[in-house]
């Protein structure tokens, strides 16, 4: 039986971003360590990415490892730092079968070379497909990635390049990691926490907010779905009145 031949979504966003929160609880809900639950995170990444890549969503952003996680526990630090190995590894097939393009948003400062050399090498892998972008927030915080952008435009006027009267939202947005992807429409959080915690701030303007108290793990079809009915039911006017 075809796993996506049941309820459609009343409405598709063209892209979507979560906060997958909730690992370190779902894992101890079961008696297990944290790094267990991560892994069973990461496992969830690639099923939620084929549901939205079937569903027709344009881009999926996840975020993984945010600028602060570099504060928990050294030995939680290093397992998930292992997760970019195993992502190549595990899910490369099932990607390139359903046309999956992979980026990865986030600063390249602190991260091993051997890491670099793993995402750098799935970004050119699958830089051409054109199915489902999967962005993978990985090392991302948005404060660290609009430092990036103010940094990079004052270089420009410093050089010449930019006037600071022609600093517009458009010239901010093109700096940024998602310059590339649709508008954020809808922003989901798991686990039953309500914050932004850093993401996608800039992106998140006039995106449709959407909780749930599912642990990330355990996070699929039925809870997408309901993400997705509550979306299309959104009266979205960005500011402004509808005509009539």
């Amino acid at each position: 039986m075809n796993l996506f031949a049941k309820k459609q979504p009343a409405a598709i966003p063209a892209h979507v971003a979560i906060i997958l929160d909730g690992n370190g609880r779902w894992a101890k809900r079961r008696g297990m360590p944290r790094t267990f639950g991560h892994q069973a995170g990461v496992e969830n990444i690639r099923k939620v990415a084929l549901l939205c890549s079937e569903f027709g969503v344009k881009a999926l952003s996840v975020f993984a490892f945010s600028t602060e996680n570099w504060k928990r526990p050294q030995p939680e630090v290093d397992f998930l730092m292992k997760l970019p190995g195993e992502f190549e590894k595990k899910f490369a097939d099932d990607f390139k079968k359903h046309d999956i393009k992979v980026m990865f948003s986030g600063r390249r400062t602190r991260l091993s070379p051997e890491n670099l050399e793993i995402l750098d090498r799935i970004t050119s892998r699958t830089a051409d497909r054109a199915g489902l972008v999967l962005n993978i927030c990985f090392d991302y915080g948005s404060i660290v990635e609009l430092t990036e952008a103010v940094q990079a435009i004052a270089e420009d006027v410093k050089q010449g390049d930019l006037l600071p009267a022609d600093i517009t939202s458009d010239v901010i947005a093109s700096h940024l990691y998602t310059k590339d992807l649709p508008p954020l429409d809808l922003f989901i959080r798991t686990s039953g926490e309500q914050r932004l915690s850093n993401f996608l701030l800039w992106q998140a303007a006039y995106a449709e907010l959407w909780f749930t108290d599912a642990y990330w793990p355990d996070f699929g079809r039925a809870e997408l779905i309901k993400a997705f009915d509550s979306f299309g039911k959104r009266d979205r006017r960005f500011g402004g009145l509808k005509k009539g």
